[in-house]
């Protein structure tokens, strides 16, 4: 993707008890999962924000399960991701063609909640991303509204 329009500052987020470093570089969905693009044009990195591991909890085992194409659409879940606190689907971010998982999850699983926005991505894919994404403010804000919803609900802080 040639044009990175949606670049901002980082955000530092702290909310209740959550503390975040939201990257500027790259795109959030409503699901808790961030785009970032890579040098080839069209190639996305794709992995889970620090809220989506803070609510999985440490991780224990995944399998990414992918058509025999490879092709992908977002929304299809593609796999699964299973931590202390809960089991979680992955679904696909792009439209387009899955090319390859982060090969550390292989050996070392904790890197998805140790460094979930760096070397803890989960997959590369090539394609459209998903069309209603934030940027960093936007997903900000968007965590503000899960929080709160939480909280009325009586959940236990993130």
């Amino acid at each position: 993707m040639s044009d990175h329009s949606f670049f901002t500052d980082p955000v530092f987020y702290n909310r209740v008890r959550f503390k975040t470093k939201i990257p500027g570089d790259r795109l959030y969905t409503a699901s808790h999962y961030w785009m970032a693009p890579e040098e080839a044009a069209n190639t996305w990195r794709v992995g889970l924000t620090t809220f989506a591991t803070r609510m999985l909890g440490e991780m224990v085992e995944h399998d990414l399960e992918l058509p025999d194409d490879r092709t992908i659409q977002c929304g299809q879940i593609i796999g699964w991701m299973e931590g202390f606190k809960a089991t979680s689907d992955i679904y696909a971010m792009i439209d387009g063609c899955f090319i390859e998982e982060n090969p550390l999850l292989q050996d070392n699983l904790e890197v998805l909640s140790e460094r979930p926005h760096g070397k803890g991505w989960l997959y590369h894919a090539s394609g459209d991303p998903e069309p209603t994404h934030y940027d960093a403010p936007g997903y900000a804000a968007f965590l503000d509204e899960t929080i709160d919803r939480m909280l009325g609900e009586g959940y236990d802080e993130p």
